[in-house]
């Protein structure tokens, strides 16, 4: 089975229409993992929500998903952020927010468990650091582990051998992880809004077979979305970001 893992699609609709026919063409779509943050930023969250309901889908949720249904408050949002939040609050139908709401903060699927941010702090915390990911892989039950929330893809593996006790890696595209004995955690990037300075839409395919997982970067309309967001009258930061992959 081969199984597309997505996260921060932030209401970017062109960028997860491209994923998602990518993963179409992968044949990955029999399920999807998404790591949180379908909605915020951007200017399509209830088109977002409902193209990845149509899947067999297991999903957590992200800071923002929470922030736009009233359930983290926006007061350690940068102000672009919270107004996004706050405008999206105001698209979402009682039937999404409820949605939204009761997603469960951490999914484990077999030999993985998805979270957001870290098993420490499944909402806010970014992993990013040794001490971090270490912290995450005390709590880790599974041999494998799947974050998003930084928007940056990483691959974290567990070395006892090595001075801070694992080794951080940042995967370029086509990168493909062969699952083995050492635990890992996998970050699949930003599917809506990259911040590693490479503005193409990220995520992952994971092969059950091959046991192996592929990052792939793609091209999407960034100019169509951009449009979208001016329209909607979203920050001018937000929209400028997507340029250049920040």
């Amino acid at each position: 089975m081969r199984i597309a893992i997505i996260a921060d699609a932030h209401s970017n609709l062109e960028a997860l229409e491209t994923v998602l026919r990518h993963a179409e063409g992968e044949d990955a779509l029999g399920q999807v993992w998404c790591l949180g943050d379908i909605v915020g930023y951007g200017p399509d969250p209830a088109a977002c929500m409902a193209r990845l309901r149509r899947f067999d889908l297991r999903c957590v949720p992200g800071n923002h998903d929470h922030a736009a249904i009233g359930l983290l408050p926006t007061d350690d949002f940068n102000r672009d952020a919270a107004a996004a939040a706050h405008w999206t609050a105001g698209q979402l139908s009682p039937e999404e927010r409820h949605y939204l709401e009761n997603l469960p903060h951490v999914v484990q699927e077999g030999d993985f468990t998805l979270v957001h941010g870290t098993l420490r702090w499944p909402i806010w915390e970014y992993l990013y650091s040794p001490d971090i990911a270490l912290a995450h892989l005390q709590r880790q039950q599974t041999p494998f582990g799947l974050v998003g929330h930084t928007h940056v893809p990483m691959l974290v593996v567990e070395d006892e051998k090595a001075k801070e006790g694992c080794q951080i890696y940042y995967p370029e595209d086509g990168t493909m992880v062969k699952l083995g004995d050492r635990r890992l955690i996998i970050n699949p990037g930003g599917v809506g809004q990259p911040r590693d300075g490479d503005r193409r839409a990220s995520y992952a395919v994971y092969d059950s077979d091959a046991r192996t997982i592929s990052l792939h970067r793609l091209e999407y309309d960034i100019a169509a979305t951009q449009k979208k967001m001016e329209a909607a009258g979203l920050p001018r930061w937000l929209i400028y970001r997507l340029s250049i992959g920040q």
